[in-house]
């Protein structure tokens, strides 16, 4: 049998006094040498230090949000009508005239992460604390930013991009404006926003690769888009040429269970500090989304 594992709920659920980092060198210092582990009341991905200071969206940020209690939640999903083209200037000649709705089920998924730590640190409370809340929960919020952009193993979370019903547009033939530094991806950009509102939507969000949103820097279109009222989120786990739009607000609910959990297990080099929390998603209308190719 392995050793046993210290497992409580922390001494500061609200977190006001001490970060889940700490919470975790606490409970570490508390087992003696024996595995710990702590369990918290809050998504560990809203929890980043940095992020008060340095923002930098995630997809979490793009959506509202809710706390599933129980199991499966129930909601309602708009579906369009299959053959539906653009918007007329009447109510009935609207994509969404013809909307059915249907009752559909969100299940959560466990997403996790797994950071080996050299014995010192496990040695620290100080170090440890601030390696579990800077590097630690950085990466699971970009294993968040994975399964809500691609999906999770078990089909839980479908994924943004692989949504039935998510349209897609194709800039990448198109040539780019003379003289424009962003080589026309702006003027796709808004055309692929508009599109998201052709289902009756308000386009309220990107998601971009960085070496796209650093080209539009570059060109100075952020202040053109930020007046437009759009959120940016930056990550790794979009191709280069792609960029989501969506109105994200109405369109999906990202949901939270009520526990997120930090563990270190092991000793010396096998010693492992693992990050997990519970994730789902509810799509209400899949087709507000717009996959655009540059």
């Amino acid at each position: 049998m392995g050793a046993p594992v210290l497992d409580y709920l922390i001494d500061d659920p609200a977190l006001r006094e001490r970060g889940a980092g700490e919470e975790l060198a606490v409970a570490v210092a508390r087992a003696a040498g024996g595995d710990a582990a702590v369990r918290v009341r809050r998504p560990l991905t809203a929890l980043f230090p940095l992020a008060s200071t340095r923002p930098r969206p995630t997809v979490r940020e793009q959506t509202k949000g809710g706390t599933v209690t129980g199991g499966p939640l129930r909601y309602v999903r708009e579906l369009p009508a299959e053959g539906g083209g653009a918007s007329g200037t009447a109510y009935r000649a609207t994509p969404e005239a013809a909307f059915r709705a249907a009752a559909a089920k969100a299940e959560l998924t466990e997403i996790s992460v797994a950071v080996p730590v050299p014995a010192e640190l496990t040695r620290d409370p100080a170090l440890l604390a601030r390696f579990v809340e800077h590097r630690v929960i950085v990466r699971l919020c970009t294993v968040e930013n994975e399964v809500l952009l691609h999906g999770s193993g078990d089909g839980a979370i479908t994924g943004l991009l692989n949504l039935d019903g998510l349209r897609r547009l194709d800039a990448s033939g198109r040539p780019g404006a003379p003289g424009r530094a962003d080589g026309g991806a702006l003027d796709a950009l808004m055309e692929a926003c508009a599109e998201v509102e052709e289902t009756g939507g308000s386009c309220d969000g990107l998601v971009m690769h960085p070496a796209l949103y650093w080209r539009l820097v570059g060109a100075g279109a952020l202040p053109a888009l930020d007046s437009a009222g759009l959120r940016i989120t930056r990550t790794r786990m979009i191709a280069r040429d792609r960029v989501l739009l969506g109105d994200f607000r109405a369109g999906v609910t990202l949901l939270d269970g009520e526990e997120s959990a930090l563990a270190l297990r092991g000793h010396g080099d096998t010693a492992t500090i693992t990050a997990s929390m519970p994730l789902g998603l509810a799509v209400h209308l899949p087709q507000h989304f717009v996959l655009l190719s540059l």
